[in-house]
């Protein structure tokens, strides 16, 4: 089980990212338009320094929505190894057998 203050920080992260998506979109059209002048160009680029480090979607990490476990995480099911093998073990996921022999 992760730090809950760990998987906090993680939720604050997606919500920032969720609240400056468009005007963090916004910008990045701008600085990225070969076409404008470079004062706009670099004013766009100023101002998108000046937004939250955390607003940034590659700050983001996956983690499993069970445990909270950033390492092995499966993107299809939202969960770490270790939960998807419980899960499994459990027959909660339709279609996974877990191999024995």
């Amino acid at each position: 089980m992760a730090k809950k203050s760990m998987i906090a920080r993680e939720a604050k992260r997606q919500k920032l990212v969720n609240q400056y998506a468009t005007r963090r979109a916004a910008l990045k059209v701008i600085v990225n338009d070969q076409a404008r002048p470079m004062e706009e160009r670099f004013r766009a680029s100023l101002k998108l320094a000046k937004l939250p480090r955390n607003s940034s979607a590659t700050r983001l990490h996956n983690r499993c929505q069970l445990t909270g476990r950033p390492h092995a995480y499966y993107r299809k099911l939202k969960v770490s190894r270790i939960a998807l093998r419980e899960l499994g073990s459990h027959g909660q996921i339709p279609g996974l057998v877990k191999s024995s022999w």
